[in-house]
């Protein structure tokens, strides 16, 4: 059984998970809930879960200030909010689970799903302060995590220099040389990187444009990157491709 605690500030909502839960993810056990940020605090130290289904907003405060004050224990967290742009993005962008009220069966099965296939690796630590540091600049995250096979990577996102497909994964090439083959598609990776300036000149290929050094239209178009690589620009991208190129250093994207 996955042991689990409700953090939740409106009875109908923590009633409705745990019916939803109760019908949908019997491996699910609720062994606790609690109506706000200092009764959740209290809970998590006592019960000690696995997993936290987590409101982002309640009167005591927010579902973040609480992560901030239990970061000595561990445990996996998947939030339950209604839409709010900017902490969804934070949210995403350090990996983390979120669901949108009023929460849709199929989403929460699947991620339940999703802690099943991880073995609980707990590892929400370092999810947790990468999305913490994130907040503090909401409207434009710094920080990435990014999961392999072995470990978990939190990597600055002006360090990556580009992202190519690999069937189903996106290899991750950096500016100290490394690269890291993470499990998401490239169209995945593109949501959350395009407006940190990445571009996708290529069904294969993301690029930062930082590290753009020229257009080339040599063999159909070709972008030259800082490190050398020639990235293929496809021909329904061009157009867009050099109408980018020519807005670098102006501050001013198409």
């Amino acid at each position: 059984m996955i042991r689990a605690v409700i953090i939740e500030d409106e009875k109908t909502s923590r009633d409705a998970l745990r019916a939803l839960l109760g019908r949908y993810c019997g491996e699910v056990e609720i062994i606790g809930e609690a109506d706000g940020v200092r009764k959740g605090i209290e809970l998590i130290r006592e019960k000690k879960p696995e997993v936290v289904f987590l409101d982002i907003q309640m009167p005591d405060g927010s579902g973040f200030r609480l992560l901030e004050e239990v970061r000595e224990e561990v445990f996996e967290v998947i939030f339950t909010t209604a839409f709010d742009q900017f902490a969804i993005k934070a949210i995403k962008y350090s990996a983390l689970d979120y669901l949108l009220k009023p929460i849709n069966p199929s989403e929460l099965v699947a991620a339940v799903n999703k802690l099943k296939r991880q073995e609980f690796r707990l590892r929400a630590g370092q999810h947790i302060e990468a999305l913490l540091e994130n907040l503090r600049n909401p409207e434009q995250p710094r920080k990435i995590v990014l999961n392999t096979a072995e470990r978990i990577h939190v990597v600055e996102v002006d360090h990556i220099i580009r992202c190519e497909s690999d069937n189903y994964y996106t290899r991750f090439f950096f500016t100290d040389g490394k690269t890291l083959l993470i499990s998401k598609t490239l169209k995945e990776n593109e949501e959350l990187l395009r407006e940190h300036h990445f571009i996708r000149p290529h069904k294969s290929h993301l690029v930062n444009l930082k590290f753009v050094k020229h257009y080339s239209r040599h063999d159909g178009g070709l972008l030259i990157l800082e490190d050398g690589t020639r990235v293929p620009v496809s021909r329904r991208k061009r157009e867009l491709v050099v109408e980018t190129i020519s807005h670098i250093g102006t501050g001013s994207w198409p």
